[in-house]
């Protein structure tokens, strides 16, 4: 599974930008796609994710704001970010993940694409 995110760039506090990751490869194993972000100086972490089925989960300093969706026909997962913040200046990886046969979970990651909030 290859993924090619698009979307990140330069927005001001209040704006709002989309993020795309367009998947190629056999996705008949993935489970569900997510983007994560990764601020300067800290780990890397989950923004919001999608399963199979359309459940989504979000992280706390997400939600009411970005909205995440997938259309499996396409192959693609994107994330709407809406009334952005400073805080919300990272670089942005695209995932998707499958089950492996005892259980464990296998990640796919794309680039990355910047995204930059200026105050």
């Amino acid at each position: 599974v290859q993924l090619q995110a698009s979307g990140g760039g330069l927005a001001q506090a209040g704006g709002f930008l989309t993020l795309s990751c367009a998947a190629s490869g056999s996705m008949l194993s993935i489970v569900g796609m997510g983007w994560y972000r990764q601020a300067p100086g800290k780990s890397r972490e989950l923004v919001a994710s999608i399963i199979s089925g359309g459940t989504t989960t979000y992280a706390d300093s997400a939600k009411g704001r970005f909205t995440i969706s997938r259309d499996s026909a396409k192959n693609t997962v994107d994330l709407r970010m809406n009334s952005l913040k400073p805080e919300d200046t990272g670089v942005y990886y695209c995932n998707a993940y499958k089950r492996n046969g005892d259980r464990s979970r296998y990640d796919y990651w794309g680039q990355g694409t910047q995204v930059t909030v200026s105050s």
